[in-house]
This record gives structure tokens, C-alpha cells and sequence, in this order.
């Protein structure tokens, strides 16, 4: 499993669930990989399972002031949208589901070791470190939903998603969809801080 199987949480389709996500919650019901393609003019997101067959896919507008995203399903069934807010201080998106359900994930800026992100409108909360790249995901009770992983090393940006709530899975989908450009938001916005420093 390597050094960082009871820390880091990424686990590739067909291996067993993170032993530190076992020990702390059980088995996970499912598991979900992602990999986002690269030099395409969309930014686009497959979302496959454990034998590697497509089960979601997110396709982004290339150009686009809010970063406007749509999650699909394999049978090509829109799952959710989401949006970015263009101006605020808590990097918000804005996620609506096929089902009406709209939520927003708000990041609680100045936490240091831990990013905390709140899912306002299910009272569900993205507990995580994004410089450790594990993420855990917890509905109003605290009771957990889901564990996401993201890979080290990866071109490809990958993670895996153990769920535990599989009632959620759309809505986990969409999160992390969502999370993925708040991550990628703040990269760019830290290179380009850097850049200007030079």
C-alpha cells in the first residue's frame, strides 16, 4: 500500500479501500474514480467506477466568467450545474441538482491546517486538507458520507471517492466536481500572487 496508505486516502479502481477510511468508517458502499482530460477545449471530468466504466461525466465551458460546469450521467441525463460566484471572499459555487435541490459550498478562509467547507442550504460540511489532499464529507448529524482521496503525483489530476451514502452519490459527484475548481481556483490565484511578487 506504500508509505502513505494511512494517511493519504487515494486508492486506484480494483484496490481495497484506504485502511485508515475502513478502520475510522467501515467499508465504503462504493467507490468512484476521476480523471480530468487534458489539452481539450472543454475542461472535462470522466467519473468512472471500479471497473473503470464511465458512470458521470462534467464538461465545463472553456471561457466563462462564473465557471459554469454540467454533471451527466452515463446515459447522458444532466445530474447537476454549478457556478461559481464571480466575486467573493469565501469561494463560493453555486450548485443546482436535476431535482431542484440547490445548495452552495462556501470555503471558510484563514483555517490552517484544515480547509473547512461549508455545503449551505444541506447544513453538510467538506472537512479536508487540501495540502494533504484527503477530504471527508459530513451531513448535519456528523454522520459521514463520503471520503475523497486525491493523488499525489498525478497529471491527470485524479482522485477516488469511497461512499458511504450511496443515496448521495449524485450530489457527492457535483461537490467534488465543484471542489476540483475551487482547488484549481486557488492554485491559479497563488501562481499568479507568485509571479507578481517576482
Amino acid at each position: 500500500m506504500g508509505v502513505f496508505s494511512k494517511f493519504h486516502r487515494f486508492h486506484e479502481a480494483g484496490e481495497d479501500a484506504n485502511v485508515n477510511n475502513v478502520e475510522r468508517f467501515g467499508q465504503p458502499v462504493n467507490s468512484l474514480f476521476t480523471s480530468t482530460k487534458l489539452f481539450t477545449l472543454h475542461h472535462h471530468i470522466d467519473i468512472v467506477d471500479e471497473a473503470e466504466q464511465i458512470v458521470y461525466q462534467a464538461r465545463s465551458k472553456m471561457i466563462s466568467l462564473h465557471d459554469k460546469t454540467d454533471v451527466f450521467d452515463a446515459a447522458g441525463v444532466q445530474v447537476a450545474h454549478i457556478e461559481r460566484k464571480l466575486i467573493s471572499l469565501h469561494e463560493r459555487h453555486y450548485i443546482t441538482m436535476a431535482d431542484g435541490t440547490s445548495f452552495e459550498l462556501s470555503n471558510e478562509l484563514f483555517h490552517i491546517i484544515k480547509d473547512i467547507t461549508n455545503i449551505e442550504g444541506l447544513g453538510w460540511q467538506l472537512r479536508g486538507n487540501i495540502m494533504g489532499l484527503n477530504f471527508e464529507l459530513y451531513d448535519s448529524d456528523g454522520s459521514i458520507i463520503a471520503v475523497i482521496g486525491q493523488k499525489l503525483i498525478s497529471i491527470h489530476d485524479k482522485y477516488c471517492i469511497d461512499i458511504y451514502r450511496p443515496e448521495y452519490e449524485g450530489y457527492v459527484v457535483a461537490i467534488l466536481v465543484a471542489l476540483q475548481h475551487m482547488i484549481r481556483d486557488r492554485e491559479n490565484r497563488s501562481s499568479s500572487s507568485g509571479s507578481s511578487n517576482n
